[in-house]
């Protein structure tokens, strides 16, 4: 009795699926829809710099907190590079602060409404405002959040979380979130 439920519940769910796939097919038109377009944008960011001093990766006692622009652009559906700036330069322990300039792509998942959840993965350098980095370092960034469209213009970024990856010694995962604001320009 149960697994003939399960087949029945099955089977429901896989019809449902197809039907709303298949409504789905041609919302917009494609001879209408520009898929090309880009987007800039500004946002606040607070991060946990993974670094206390004493050459140690340790959990900062404070969190530091900064701005940064981003530049989205959409060549398709599937391809959409990123670039960010981030300066961390605000609430500073012992002086160390963190900058970022990386790029790479932007993966959306799907939209709901206005609402479109992402990931991405960025390359870049960063550079230290404390004695713990002398020049740069190869930074890698794992992310991901929630781009809100307001209207055809101004886009929210209402959440934006970023797990980096800074190739120094020792080596330093700093993470945090940001929240923002973008233009649509073309």
């Amino acid at each position: 009795m149960l697994i003939k439920r399960s087949i029945f519940a099955f089977w429901c769910i896989a019809f449902s699926s197809a039907a709303i796939v298949s409504v789905h097919g041609q919302v917009a038109s494609s001879a209408t829809e520009r898929v090309f377009n880009v987007r800039v944008g500004a946002f606040a960011s607070a991060f946990q710099p993974d670094y206390a001093g004493e050459g140690v990766a340790q959990t900062s006692p404070q969190r530091l907190y900064g701005a940064g622009a981003y530049v989205d652009t959409r060549v398709s559906r599937w391809l959409q590079p990123e670039a960010e700036v981030r300066f961390l330069q605000f609430n500073e322990y012992l002086g160390i602060g963190e900058n970022t300039y990386s790029i790479g792509p932007r993966i959306p998942i799907a939209t709901f409404h206005r609402v479109t959840p992402y990931g991405k993965v960025l390359a870049g350098f960063g550079t230290g405002s404390a004695s713990w980095l002398t020049g740069s370092a190869f930074v890698l960034t794992f992310g991901g959040g929630v781009d809100y469209r307001l209207n055809r213009k101004f886009t929210l970024r209402a959440f934006d979380f970023e797990y980096q990856d800074w190739h120094v010694t020792p080596t330093l995962w700093p993470y945090g979130g940001s929240v923002g604001l973008s233009y649509k320009v073309f």
